[in-house]
């Protein structure tokens, strides 16, 4: 063929330049990675991205037969084998992906048809045609009456309607160098547009009337290779003017940056590497959010508790952090994504040369998109910058289906049952921007360009002479481009339309800023723009190639003298490179195949820049804003060159897009953003600890601090009947039936309110002041009274028998009865039994239940105490369940709508198999909320991660768990787990959870990870658990990736005897008496 003599080219140049064929392959498959330019790379990629695996099989052959004695025909050979192979791996990939593609699109087919089965009413128009609202539907409405942001008439209006609030916001953005000044912008990969966007936004947000205070959660590094300041504990955001103030700030109001000690603390760690660490980080944050809650509460609260109004997670870290602590709080969740974990692993995919195992073992990246998923899961609203990352990013997640996000939304509207499913509200507010030190330029080139005859060249910024010496005619309108020297930018074809459009040639000129940095952030976010790139040779070999083409095509049309390509300058400069364009009556020009948002087409509007845009992305809806230019399709060359020159040659359209843009620029403001971000967070059902108006009722002082005990319940008489097992008793009213019949309610009280104010009738016991106050004039009503522990023990073994967890429970308790004085240590339960389960096993093991503090069961979905009344229970057992708790974790609780399609799935399971059911509805084990299966043969069902995705894909939002060995499943609320329960039980009771030792085994039920991070400490009991290490044999990431071996405060004991647990717990430091 043809091609084989270009083959035999590049072959011979891959010879010439040397054997770094083998370095290349050492580290990954990936060739287009970052590092200096590598002549090797560049010819084998162009060899496998331009040649046909027949072609390169050819040469092999050929290369074969022609062999001799020669060490370069060897070379050759051996090369020519290698590469062919590369080719046929890369197919092998392209070809798993596509059908990966293939069967999710049948998945979510299928799940979206049985979820509209479900929801058997006939849909409405609103439901076939609704569209996710995004933010032009705020400005059609505006658009031409509202007056500028910056007007103090506006800002005046809205402090005045929003004063008397005190709002309190949390912001989490985990990974990278944060600080309020002196960002170190592109210092590496993690400290980017991110780092600035949260920062600003947090100095913007604690600047707008009502919001009393902000905190920004970050990590604290103090690691010898960073600067000092980000060790500081807090760190206080000044505004950057003072006329964006119109509060007076209290005694804790206005923005601070809290730095949370977590994960090594002597070192920077990329973001890859925090994930084991994250659950530390959720209870150092729980700690301050708690402290300052009370704080604020004697501030500006009459002494109540002020708990966050919103918790909003930016990137998946964060997310997954915002998720642990909104269900901990039971306070609103937002997200942000920022950049998406499914769409990067789709297109390294794509690239075809990594497998998905070797992406995820480079960049954890299942571990990220499982936190993104989280984060869908307990989102209230999702921000998102543009349209095109909710309908081609966002889409990729099981749990968000736009099709079925539309239907619900409609019957929401309509009052109709949406069965249980629930999907987040996606809003589209672009980042906010400071104009206020933006001033466009008015005059013109005429007459001006010839200073250095007239007037001092100092009197023009040096960038401009910089830029203008590469032109024959300066006077001519710029044309000008700002981006990274990479294919995606487009900047060839750029290059194409102006170099065979002569008129457009005859008329202006073309100004290129590129560069080679892989993190690019705009003016506005005050760092380098791209602009800076290293020589050629220092490039990455996929930057060098766009730059070497690109002046191929400047030779190629003869363009000198008409594009400017600077190579340097500086962060400063950048203002004055808008400013020359303006004054030239010039256009800027994104044409990108896909601009997520494009943040550089805003700045070009402040400056009085009109825009040619491409039509793929985020700039349909800026300028669908701003209406300052023309969209145009990247590929078609003949479109950029018109659109381009219709703009220069036309005076008038030039004027009416500049001027547009100057008038609408306002409307990406910072306070502008902050309204629409505020109108959203209004809009959320407020939620909160639900027993702060009963903390005097239960006792709660100052003097009770954290490690008091949640034993010793006072022995008090109690004539309420208990529910338990999810047992249903005539005449009782079930939470399902109260929820369903108070959610319309016109009383004015909240759904989770009423539900317990009912459940007070009925019989079950709440924790609210109100649902007590009812029977305080007859009964007296046991709960826990705090006395000062000094360690809590809490025993989650899972696996093996049930006769060898009674063993452990008896060793642990008998140790801390001989190493400790009596009441010094407490101890909780936690387990995927039922309570039932659990009063048989401690009865048969001679244990009273009065001997611990709580008891964990149904995996995390129901928390309960020890009571020494148990007459008028219908089971007859001495336990008190914790309403409070069930509040917290009713959350997106599916209820009959996810157990009849859990019963769908167990038949679908069972269909076709003759050997009787594989999966069968355990009614027994179930409760209020936690639905339980019999599983007959773990090897005949799905592994846990897709009866998970099965259900996100539904839009019902769960944990699923398989426990004890596999032979059993719990489904319980997304936001409950034995973990959370103790965060649940830190909040609440004050329990220290950093005095808390966790007992578990080698591992565990599929939820065991959990237990095994955070700021508690843990000890692993060598031989337990094993037989539970099936359950974690279909993981989407290792146990490594999440859990830190590396931590002190995980210890892994010897064996399960007394000595050997004793020994440990000195290693902990947990010391005796």
């Amino acid at each position: 063929m043809a091609g084989n003599d270009w083959i035999n080219s590049y072959l011979e140049a891959i010879l010439d330049v040397g054997p770094g064929l083998d370095d290349a392959k050492k580290s990954s498959l990936l060739l287009r990675e970052r590092g200096h330019f590598s002549p090797t790379r560049y010819f084998v990629e162009e060899v496998i991205t331009g040649f046909d695996e027949t072609d390169l099989h050819r040469s092999w052959l050929r290369a074969a037969a022609t062999r001799s004695l020669q060490e370069r025909n060897t070379r050759l050979e051996n090369m020519c084998w290698r590469i062919w192979n590369l080719v046929r791996k890369k197919k092998q990939l392209e070809g798993e992906e596509a059908q990966h593609i293939v069967k999710r699109r049948l998945e979510r087919e299928r799940g979206r048809r049985e979820a509209t089965a479900d929801m058997s009413e006939d849909l409405s128009e609103g439901e076939k045609g609704d569209v996710i609202v995004d933010i032009s539907t705020h400005v059609d409405s505006i658009r031409g009456r509202m007056p500028r942001i910056s007007s103090v008439d506006v800002m005046e209006n809205w402090a005045s309607q929003h004063k008397d609030k005190k709002l309190y916001i949390v912001l989490i953005s985990l990974h990278g160098l944060i600080r309020g000044e002196n960002m170190e912008l592109g210092r590496d990969s993690d400290t980017g547009g991110q780092v600035k966007y949260v920062v600003e936004l947090a100095r913007a947000l604690g600047t707008m009337p009502g919001v009393y205070r902000v905190d920004l959660l970050t990590r604290q590094i103090s690691a010898p290779d960073v600067d000092w300041s980000y060790g500081e504990p807090n760190e206080m955001l000044n505004t950057r003017s003072s006329e964006n103030s119109m509060q007076e700030l209290g005694e804790s109001g206005g923005a601070y940056i809290i730095r949370i000690p977590f994960g090594p603390k002597d070192k920077y760690i990329p973001k890859e590497l925090l994930w084991p660490y994250i659950p530390e980080f959720v209870d150092g944050a729980l700690r301050h959010i708690i402290q300052m809650s009370k704080v604020l509460g004697e501030q500006i609260g009459s002494g109540q508790p002020v708990w966050p109004v919103a918790i909003h997670g930016h990137y998946a870290d964060a997310g997954d952090s915002a998720a642990l602590l909104s269900g901990a709080l039971n306070v609103p969740m937002l997200f942000t994504g920022h950049s998406l974990g499914r769409d990067k692993l789709e297109q390294l995919l794509k690239q075809g040369w990594q497998s998905r195992e070797e992406i995820n073992a480079t960049y954890k990246i299942m571990r990220r998109i499982e936190g993104e998923e989280l984060s869908l899961d307990a989102s209230e609203i999702v921000i998102t910058s543009t349209r095109q990352e909710i309908e081609e990013q966002w889409r990729l997640y099981d749990g968000f289906d736009p099709i079925l996000e539309r239907k619900l939304r409609a019957r929401i509207k309509r009052g109709v049952s949406c069965y249980g499913r629930f999907m987040p509200r996606m809003v589209v507010i672009p980042p906010g921007m400071e104009f206020h030190h933006i001033v466009p330029h008015d005059s013109d080139m005429d007459g001006d360009v010839e200073r250095n005859e007239d007037h001092s060249a100092s009197s023009d910024p040096p960038i401009w002479s910089e830029i203008m010496r590469f032109f024959s005619n300066p006077r001519k309108p710029m044309i000008l481009a700002l981006a990274r020297a990479d294919p995606k930018k487009n900047i060839t074809t750029l290059v194409k339309a102006f170099g065979e459009c002569r008129p457009l040639r005859e008329l202006a000129n073309l100004t290129l800023i590129m560069g080679n940095r892989d993190e690019h952030f705009s003016l506005l976010f005050q760092t380098l723009i791209m602009g800076n790139r290293d020589d050629i040779d220092e490039m990455s070999s996929t930057n060098a190639s766009v730059l070497l083409s690109i002046l191929k095509l400047i030779d190629k049309y003869d363009l000198y003298g008409q594009v400017a390509y600077p190579k340097h300058h500086k962060q400063s400069d950048v203002p004055d490179i808008y400013r020359l364009a303006a004054k030239t009556k010039g256009v800027f020009i994104n044409p990108a195949f896909i601009e997520p948002f494009g943040l550089t087409l805003i700045e070009a509007a402040a400056y009085g820049l009109p825009i040619v845009a491409t039509k793929n992305g985020g700039p349909v809806d800026i300028h669908r804003v701003l209406d300052n230019g023309l969209l145009v399709d990247p590929s078609d060359q003949q479109a950029i060159a018109d659109a381009l020159l219709k703009l220069v040659s036309e005076k008038q359209l030039w004027a009416r897009c500049r001027q547009n843009g100057l008038k609408n620029i306002h409307l990406f403001s910072w306070p502008e953003h902050c309204k629409t971000y505020l109108s959203r967070i209004a809009s959320c059902r407020p939620r909160q600890p639900q027993w702060q108006r009963s903390d005097a009722e239960f006792g709660n002082s100052e003097s009770d601090s954290p490690g008091d005990s949640l034993r010793d319940i006072q022995d008090l008489s109690l004539n309420l009947k208990l529910s338990l097992d999810g047992e249903k008793n005539d005449g009782v009213s079930t939470l399902d039936n109260i929820l369903d019949s108070e959610e319309n309610g016109s009383d004015g009280k909240s759904r989770p309110e009423n539900a317990v104010l009912a459940l007070s009738k009925g019989g079950v016991i709440g924790g609210t002041q109100k649902a007590l106050s009812m029977e305080k004039a007859d009964n007296t009503i046991k709960f826990p009274a705090l006395r000062r522990r000094k360690y809590i023990f809490v025993i989650s073994v899972d696996g093996n028998t049930t006769s060898d967890f009674l063993e452990i429970i008896g060793t642990v308790v008998e140790v801390a009865g001989k190493d400790w004085g009596a009441g010094s240590i407490g101890f909780i339960l936690s387990t995927s039994l039922t309570i039932s389960e659990v009063h048989s096993l401690l009865v048969s093991g001679g244990l009273s239940p009065s001997e611990f503090d709580a008891f964990i069961c149904n995996s995390g979905s129901e928390l309960y105490y020890p009571s020494s009344n148990s007459e008028d229970s219908p089971s007859g057992l001495p336990f008190l369940v914790d309403l409070d708790y069930r509040s917290h974790t009713e959350y997106r609780w599916g209820g009959e709508g996810l157990r009849k399609t859990l019963v769908r799935w167990a038949a679908s399971i069972n269909d076709g198999k003759g050997e009787g059911k594989i999966v069968a509805e355990d009614e027994a084990g179930s409760s209020m909320h936690c639905y339980a299966f019999k599983v007959k043969d773990l090897s005949l069902i799905p592994p846990v991660k897709e009866l998970q995705k099965l259900m996100r894909i539904q839009a019902l939002r769960c944990h699923v768990i398989y426990c004890q060995n596999g032979s059993k499943l719990n489904i319980i609320p997304v936001l409950a787990s034995r973990s959370q329960a103790l965060r649940y039980l830190f909040v609440r009771w004050g329990m220290d959870l950093s005095n808390t030792v966790v007992f578990v085994g080698e591992c565990g039920d599929t939820d065991y990870e959990g237990l095994l991070g955070g700021i508690h400490k843990t000890v692993i009991l060598k031989g337990a658990g094993t037989s539970a290490c099936e359950l974690h044999a279909n993981r989407s990431y290792p146990l490594e990736h999440v859990v830190p071996f590396d931590s002190p405060n995980i210890v892994q004991a010897e064996g399960c005897n007394s000595n050997d647990i004793r020994v440990t717990l000195q290693k902990l430091g947990v010391r005796t008496g």
